[in-house]
């Protein structure tokens, strides 16, 4: 009896089929894939893999040979290029796959992009993975010259389905290093014809040639209505527990081990930052005598084996795994790995993902805490586990009781670890600049000179760049930096000029709302105080956050009599804070007393990025405070309630008269603060000092209400949940946007959306009162659809259009309504 299709369950009940295209010899797409379902109202399906090594335990053998025979194939296809070629897999599916297929190209040098940060090495590129769960990507080479050749690039990812992700990297990586070759390799290509032809066009104009390699190659037939019945199944089986194997682990839980590894010093985890041909031959060496250690741990009679790898470390466990089934210790042995990716679990033969464990990230990933999965481990008879983790995600929560290895521990006879040690780059050689170079640093700026706040106000650790050319309209911004040629912080916005009816609006929200800013800046400046330092120095991230710092110094000195220093910094979303601006406040004061200040959060995306780039300046708290935080990702704020916080509804008029902030390289050298423009031209308009004298009168008023707040805050439970980000990823999904930096979540983000983006439509609260009319008005004079929605964690959210190009708007630039 032929054993049923994994993807028969999904099929029958929402009539989606696999449709061959391949060549006759090719394998049936039915043989490499199965079916499953995950929340998501604008795709019903996932492709599961039977050879990628991730969702499905296989044979190791299997698994390799799939990537193996397909670098072959590069082989072949290059003929004496092969030798000047360089490989680049995607995180987190494929960096298994790209490394075998490096392996069969032969003599090639193997790259991976990454999720995770590492102090100290320059990014060499970036680029957004269209429709990940996860989506933005790291290049982190250790040899910056790794991708900057003229051979062929080999982009390997598990499978195509519009071909967006490889469109993102070669335009990213073109723009830095042309090559006249790219090699596009997958397990399956299931690209509509019209993406294929997107492909061919781009390839033409970019003047470049671009070959595909797949094992098998087809469509998906979807019928009509399918997206309708793909929810309703997955809520029907979500709320009945179907597949999942979520609980505390069963009493008769099996014993943890650990097997300890001679991993070969000097050949790293993975391909992180690179993986040569010599690491490659370093490890084959060292393969048999670690197959041998496991052995050992395994003992006489192992039984069944699962080799179980982590996320992005998928080769190395794949090679143990591998070579444990080659030197027969143990009767079958099968390998898979963790991931990050949700999807519904079904018990059912016919079903690809029959369940699934879940467990607390143990890695302490950039974007925050939150859910990872092992699918088809419990319940798949398996009498050995062996756990292989590097030392980064080696930590308290992989141990804790409702870890990784607990819950392997409930369905396994014996659960063993292995610890690769995680490679550390040496970022200080003479290739390269030294890490903290030590500038010559000028005085902070001040008003009057610059800035319209008072000289005692706040110190703004930036070079002004008032005489330089830096405004682009927005359309033409939105276009340059969605197509990877230009990064946000390379240019500034033109200055929104608000219209009387707009400025009234400002008006009206500050009477609204200044005594409740006054509450939520004494509840943070008394935390700060309580907690964090007696003489704290505060130091806002321009510029949201400046205002912000004004009036929690203002609060220190009217109820305390402190006379708090404060200055503003920058700080950019994937190029980390202004170094030289730490090595300046680290040489006036105890960088222990700094206190970094925000306006609000969002999904956290600032957060993460000053947690990252203050790896590299120990001393400083990572911890940011904020005014509000209903994306909850601080443990230090005002509030965390989504509402108008009136500084968000203009740009620099209330900001001291200071643009945001600017990082290009022909503009800021490597002792240069980061630059912005002080807009004296605007002092007519300029209503900075206004807003902070609102709310300060309101100060004394509710001072007893803050006392109050914060002798129950103090005593609270304030662990940051990320709900926030959660909920940006679930929007992006279901909006079909598939990149969460084009998510802005929370009035304050909505707003600047507005302001200086290019709006798609709105996403509002249904009921959502006056906290919204500023929204609401910015939306109709720019052409914005507002959607009122139920279930909304934020008043608002703004969604950036997604596919922008200046085609994408009207003659008058005004944002078209969505399809």
């Amino acid at each position: 009896m032929d054993a049923v299709w994994s993807g028969t369950w999904v099929a029958d009940r929402l009539g989606v089929r696999l449709e061959e295209a391949g060549d006759p010899g090719s394998p049936r797409l039915e043989g490499l894939l199965g079916l499953a379902l995950r929340r998501n109202p604008k795709r019903a399906h996932l492709l599961v893999s039977q050879v990628l090594g991730k969702h499905v335990p296989q044979s190791p053998e299997a698994v390799y040979a799939a990537g193996h025979g397909l670098g072959e194939r590069v082989r072949a296809l290059l003929g004496d290029d092969a030798a000047s070629a360089v490989v680049l897999g995607y995180a987190e599916t494929a960096t298994g796959l790209g490394h075998c297929v490096a392996d069969g190209l032969g003599a090639a040098p193997y790259l991976h992009s990454t999720r995770r940060p590492v102090p100290g090495v320059e990014p060499a590129g970036g680029f957004e993975e269209a429709h990940s769960h996860a989506t933005s990507h790291l290049l982190l080479p250790q040899d910056p010259k790794l991708l900057a050749g003229s051979g062929p690039l080999v982009l390997v990812d598990d499978e195509f389905s519009t071909g967006n992700t490889v469109l993102n990297t070669i335009r990213d990586l073109h723009a830095r290093h042309p090559r006249g070759h790219y090699v596009v390799v997958a397990l399956v290509d299931m690209r509509s014809p019209a993406d294929r032809d997107r492909l061919t066009a781009f390839a033409a104009e970019l003047g470049a040639r671009v070959d595909l390699i797949a094992l098998a190659s087809g469509t998906v037939h979807l019928p009509e209505g399918v997206l309708a019945k793909g929810q309703a199944l997955v809520e029907q089986y979500e709320e009945q527990g179907a597949g999942s194997s979520a609980a505390a682990p069963a009493p008769a839980a099996a014993p943890v081990g650990q097997v300890v590894l001679d991993w070969p010093d000097g050949v790293p985890d993975g391909g992180r930052h690179g993986f040569t041909p010599e690491h490659r031959a370093r490890l084959e060496a060292a393969l048999p005598a670690l197959a041998r250690q496991l052995a050992d741990a395994l003992g006489a009679e192992p039984g069944k084996v699962l080799v179980l790898g982590n996320e992005e470390l998928m080769y190395a466990p794949l090679r143990l795994a591998r070579a444990l089934e080659e030197s027969g210790a143990a009767a079958e042995v099968r390998f898979s790995t963790t991931t990050r990716s949700p999807v519904l679990a079904v018990d059912d033969p016919g079903y690809a993902i029959r369940t699934r464990l879940v467990f607390p990230a143990h890695d302490l990933p950039a974007d925050g805490p939150g859910d990872r999965y092992a699918y088809n481990v419990a319940g798949a008879g398996f009498d050995t586990v062996v756990a292989v983790v590097d030392s980064h995600g080696d930590t308290g929560a992989l141990h804790a009781p409702d870890g990784l290895l607990a819950r392997l521990a409930a369905h396994a006879g014996r659960v063993l670890l292995a610890v690769i040690p995680s490679y550390t780059p040496d970022v200080s050689s003479d290739r390269r600049e030294p890490i903290m170079p030590e500038p010559i640093l000028p005085e902070p700026l001040r008003g009057p000179a610059f800035s319209s706040y008072a000289a005692e106000d706040c110190g703004w650790l930036l070079q002004d760049l008032s005489d330089v050319a830096l405004e682009a309209p927005t359309e033409e911004r939105e276009e340059a930096i969605q197509a990877g040629g230009a990064h946000y912080a390379e240019s500034l916005p033109v200055e929104y000029q608000p219209s009387p009816q707009y400025q009234e609006l400002y008006r009206s929200a500050l009477a609204a709302s200044a005594a409740r800013m006054a509450r939520a800046v004494g509840t943070v400046t008394e935390t700060v105080l309580a907690e964090r330092s007696p003489s704290p120095v505060l130091v806002s991230l321009a510029r949201a956050g400046t205002p912000v710092g004004v009036l929690m110094r203002r609060w220190a000195q009217a109820r305390h009599g402190l006379d708090l220093p404060h200055y503003a910094v920058s700080i950019v979303r994937g190029r980390g804070i202004d170094p030289n601006a730490l090595r300046w406040l680290a040489a006036h004061h105890d960088p222990a007393d700094v206190v970094f200040v925000d306006g609000w959060t969002g999904k956290g995306a600032i957060t993460r990025e000053l947690s990252a780039a203050l790896r590299e300046f120990p001393g400083f708290d990572p911890e940011i405070v904020v005014l509000a935080d209903p994306g909850s990702c601080v443990r230090t704020y005002g509030t965390r309630e989504d509402f108008l916080i009136p500084s968000a509804c203009l740009n620099s008029t209330v900001s001291g008269l200071i643009s945001r902030t600017v990082l290009r390289s022909d503009l800021v050298g490597p002792a240069d603060f980061h630059g912005a423009k002080f807009y004296r031209e605007l002092a007519g308009a300029d209503v900075s000092t206004g807003f902070i004298d609102a709310v300060a009168a309101r100060f004394d008023e509710v001072a007893e209400t803050v006392d109050a707040e914060v002798k129950e805050l103090l005593a609270a439970d304030r662990t940051p949940t990320w709900e926030g980000w959660a909920a940006v990823e679930r929007i992006s999904e279901e909006y079909g946007i598939h990149d969460v930096n084009l998510v802005k979540p929370g009035v304050g983000e909505t707003t600047r959306v507005l302001l200086r983006r290019v709006p798609w439509k709105i996403l509002a609260q249904r009921g959502a009162g006056a906290d919204l009319d500023h929204v609401r008005l910015l939306a109709e004079q720019r052409g914005v659809p507002v959607e009122e929605v139920d279930g909304l964690p934020y008043t608002c959210v703004g969604l950036i259009h997604p596919r922008f190009t200046r085609g994408a708007t009207g003659a008058d630039g005004k944002a078209v309504a969505s399809k």
